[in-house]
């Protein structure tokens, strides 16, 4: 097998998620060794000795360098960061919406991103070379009712993310985000029995996508927004 990444370390937030899962081996079967972040993530997870997990709450400043400091500790660097942590709250106008619920979206969303990202870039400056790849939502750029704090998160990431690209496009770094439409997730299939899963995006497709940024391929790619919608465009 054509290994892409060979010798790379790259850092997984959302590492066992339901997309995680399938980036995680993705980036290990092109050659990587994954640091794999998750609230609730064992090391058993992923069969490889190349992976590594590490438990972590990423939505406070303080545990996201805790967590950066711990890779780097380990590994001396960070090579790429695929940064998938996030999640989804709808059903409510904005009218109706709730202080939580915007402030889980906003953490979920935006803040986890920003703390990490804000703990990683300047040990990837340093190093002069670095691939950052963020999973955002159709939704930022296509939204609709009663998911407003959802889809300006989302908005908010994508902004955050193009920001990083311009700001670090002289220090060998690519920041790119993938807007993805429904991913064909367990969790998507609990929540939506009824729907037509023929249209949904397969996560190994996404995680395609993540080892091609993520590659000396990929490296003239920076400050995308690349949409992922699906069959159901």
């Amino acid at each position: 097998m054509n290994k892409s990444l060979p010798n790379k370390i790259a850092l997984v937030t959302g590492a066992n998620g339901g997309l995680g899962a399938s980036v995680t081996k993705a980036l290990l079967a092109a050659g990587a060794t994954v640091v794999g972040v998750a609230r609730h993530i064992e090391q058993k997870d992923f069969d490889s000795p190349s992976f590594v997990a590490i438990s972590a709450e990423l939505t406070t400043s303080d545990a996201a360098q805790k967590m950066v400091d711990e890779v780097l500790s380990s590994f001396g660097r960070i090579d790429i960061l695929a940064h998938l942590v996030g999640g989804f709250a709808g059903g409510k106008t904005i009218a109706e919406l709730d202080d939580a619920t915007f402030e889980k979206m906003l953490d979920l969303n935006l803040r986890a991103a920003f703390y990490v990202l804000r703990a990683v870039i300047p040990h990837m400056r340093r190093a002069g070379n670095g691939r950052i790849i963020a999973i955002g939502s159709r939704a930022a750029e296509d939204p609709g009712p009663s998911v407003g704090a959802y889809s300006l998160s989302k908005a908010a990431l994508a902004s955050l993310v193009r920001t990083v690209a311009l700001e670090n496009k002289q220090h060998g770094i690519t920041a790119n985000i993938i807007l993805p439409g429904t991913i064909d997730t367990s969790a998507n299939r609990d929540a939506m029995p009824g729907a037509d899963r023929r249209t949904w995006v397969q996560p190994d497709s996404i995680a395609s996508l993540i080892v091609w940024l993520a590659s000396d391929v990929g490296k003239d790619v920076t400050g995308a927004a690349i949409p992922v919608y699906g069959a159901g465009l």
